[in-house]
């Protein structure tokens, strides 16, 4: 599946992509397109080992998707129309893929098509991007390619989550550290990504006697993060920026502590220059953990989360500051039964992960024999994580996300019919949690505030 020659790419979309002079493209036949031919190609946008041949692919995956009108986009414009109550009664989904990231995006499209729904959001978080070896502007030419496959026709909005300060590295080097995250923006922006969650509540410091205090190092780099971001936005997209007041499984948060944050960061943030736009949506703790609470047989706990919290603090987000309101993470391991509860506590955006990558490894299709060996590799590479006291099941559970990286190429390789199984599966996932976030039906919402702004990018050259 891989080209050798760009003659040969070329060759392989000759009547159906038409390319200008200028790099212009058009698509000319959209059915054989939408066949083995975006497969081959996004193939060789993720494992091409010729540099220029990988960024042709995906250039024609980006310039394609402009075409065709599902460009890259951000979601500000629904979110301010959410805070000015315009919409209401729906939660948009912000999904992370770890691994078989392009049939896990299409079984996405493909319930997204049968909801009429497009408010979703494609993310991946920094600590993701690390360990499943996905770097910003793969995980764009995937979800992009994926979108071309099912004929998703509407904006797609790509987001980078948890785009972290890490605490023992910020203490050890401040400038290196937010070095690190201002290059990881930059990387993210470059490759397509038009929302950014940047999560500064790593420095909340507790210990200090007042609420200002304890957010002031939050507030303070959330808005020069902000700043930054607003620096580099291509002409004509406001990107969405999300910021966070608590960390997700240590203690709830609150009003005072929503208003502490959101008074210091506004007011830092016009220090930093004049009409700046603020953070579109706040992240709340309210309950969950990211993965849930596993047990020692590596099932997972039940968790109670406080939804009368989070539409308490989801309201004063849109009252009080304008926003879309409340974003909830670590939800996806929560009881069926709660997710019809996010609309009901006017929650603006939900993070879902770890479910979707249990479906992947506990799929009856999967092969025992991978999965044996994916976890006796983990059993070696990430033994010292290995807490006292934990159950294999237990390690297993909390590491096996680490080994969507090393496999990469092999769970693509997957043999065709053990993919549309689990592709099947999670996109009757998909279908049931569009539903119960009410969603349906999106499609019209997000044509009437969504004006996709197509940004040109010129073909690679040797």
């Amino acid at each position: 599946m891989l080209y050798t020659t760009k003659e040969e790419l070329f060759n392989n979309i000759k009547g159906i992509i038409d390319i200008q002079k200028d790099g212009t493209v058009s698509i000319i036949n959209k059915d054989a397109l939408r066949t083995k031919t975006i497969d081959k190609i996004v193939y060789n946008a993720v494992f091409n080992s010729d540099s220029n041949l990988k960024d042709i692919s995906r250039w024609l995956i980006w310039s394609a998707s402009n075409a065709l009108g599902n460009a890259s986009s951000s979601i500000q414009s629904l979110y301010d129309a959410m805070g000015r109550r315009e919409y209401k009664g729906f939660t948009v989904p912000a999904i992370n893929i770890r691994g078989l990231t392009y049939d896990v995006a299409r079984a996405v499209f493909c319930a997204a098509k049968k909801n009429n729904a497009a408010a979703i959001i494609f993310e991946i978080a920094r600590s993701e991007i690390g360990y499943t070896g996905q770097r910003p502007a793969e995980y764009t030419a995937v979800v992009l390619a994926a979108a071309i496959r099912e004929g998703h026709e509407y904006p797609v909005f790509i987001q980078g989550d948890h785009f972290q300060i890490i605490l023992r590295k910020y203490q050890a080097d401040k400038e290196a550290e937010l070095a690190t995250v201002k290059n990881l923006i930059k990387e993210a922006i470059d490759g397509g990504f038009y929302n950014i969650d940047v999560d500064t509540s790593t420095l909340v410091d507790l210990s200090k006697p007042d609420l200002a205090g304890q957010q002031r190092l939050n507030f303070e780099l959330a808005a020069e993060l902000t700043a930054y971001i607003r620096s580099l936005e291509p002409k004509g997209i406001t990107i969405s920026v999300g910021g966070e007041i608590g960390e997700v499984g240590k203690k709830n948060s609150t009003i005072e502590e929503l208003r502490a944050f959101m008074d210091g960061y506004n007011a830092t943030l016009k220090t930093k220059g004049s009409g700046l736009k603020g953070i579109s949506k706040i992240s709340v703790q309210t309950g969950t953990s990211h993965g849930g609470v596993v047990l020692p047989d590596g099932t997972i706990a039940n968790v109670k989360l406080d939804f009368d919290t989070l539409k308490t603090l989801s309201n004063t987000a849109k009252d009080e500051y304008g926003m879309s309101g409340a974003v909830q993470h670590g939800a996806s391991t929560l009881p069926a039964d709660a997710f019809s509860k996010f609309p009901e506590a006017d929650t603006a955006e939900v993070h879902l992960a770890t479910e979707f990558q249990n479906m992947i490894y506990d799929n009856s299709a999967f092969p025992a024999d991978f999965k044996k060996e994916i976890y006796e590799l983990l059993k070696d590479k990430c033994r010292s994580e290995w807490k006292e006291g934990q159950t294999e099941e237990q390690f297993i559970y909390t590491t096996r996300k680490m080994g969507f990286g090393p496999f990469k190429q092999k769970f693509w390789d997957l043999p065709e019919n053990i993919r549309a199984k689990i592709g099947q599966d999670l996109e009757d996932k998909f279908d049931f949690l569009f539903k119960k976030l009410n969603i349906v039906n999106s499609k019209e919402i997000i044509k009437n505030t969504i004006q996709p702004v197509p940004v040109k990018v010129a073909l690679p050259t040797p």
